[in-house]
C-alpha cells in the first residue's frame, strides 16, 4: 500500500493505475473499521520490513567480548590525504600495535594500557574500535618508525629526491619531483 493510498483511502492516478477516482464518502462505523484495518496492515508491513532489515544486520554483526589481560589491536580511522606508516589510501593499515586490556568498563567499553607516547588519548575504547590479537610465536610486531601524535598520526620526512622532470603544458612548464619518503 502506498502512503497516498493509506492517507486518502484511494489509489493514486498514475500511468500504472489510471482508474477514475470515485468520490465516495464512508461515514460512521464502516469508515472507522476500514481505517483500523488499514492501520493494522501498515503496522504489519512495517514489522515485516524491520525484521528483514534486522536479519541483514544480524548476519554481519558479531558479539565481541574480551577479558582482562587480552591483547587487542586498536583501530585508527583513515584520514584522506594522510600518509600512514609509509602507505597512503586504501592500503594503509587500519589497526596499530597490540595493547593489553586493563579493565572492562562496561559491556561495550574497555580500558587499555597505552604507552606514554599516547598519553593525550583517552584510554577507554568502544568494542568496535578493537580487534582481538591471536598470539603466534613466529609473529613479530614491528615497532613504528616515527612516533605517534595524540591523534594517531605521525609526521613524514622526505629521505631523498629520486627524479626531476619538467612537463610542458600549453602556456607554461610544470616541474615534477619524485621524492622518497
Amino acid at each position: 500500500m502506498t502512503p497516498f493510498e493509506a492517507l486518502y483511502d484511494q489509489a493514486c492516478r498514475s500511468l500504472v493505475l489510471w482508474d477514475e477516482v470515485d468520490k465516495h464518502q464512508l461515514l460512521g462505523p464502516k469508515c472507522i473499521q476500514k481505517d483500523v484495518e488499514m492501520v493494522n496492515i501498515i503496522r504489519q508491513r512495517l514489522l515485516t520490513a524491520q525484521s528483514r532489515q534486522k536479519s541483514y544486520v544480524d548476519k554481519r554483526s558479531r558479539e565481541l567480548e574480551f577479558s582482562e589481560g587480552d591483547l587487542v589491536f586498536l583501530h585508527i580511522s583513515p584520514i584522506k590525504g594522510v600518509n600512514r606508516f609509509g602507505v597512503k589510501g586504501k592500503l594503509a593499515p587500519r589497526f596499530i600495535k597490540s595493547f593489553q586490556i586493563l579493565k572492562r568498563v562496561s559491556p561495550v567499553a574497555y580500558k587499555l594500557a597505552l604507552p606514554p607516547s599516547l598519553a593525550g588519548v583517552h584510554n577507554v575504547f568502544h568494542v568496535s574500535m578493537l580487534q582481538k590479537y591471536v598470539s603466534n610465536p613466529s609473529h613479530v610486531l614491528e615497532s613504528l618508525i616515527a612516533p605517534l601524535y595524540p591523534d594517531a598520526t605521525y609526521e613524514n620526512h622526505p629521505v631523498r629526491i629520486l627524479e626531476h622532470k619538467e612537463h610542458q603544458l600549453q602556456k607554461k612548464k610544470v616541474r615534477l619531483v619524485k621524492v622518497a619518503w
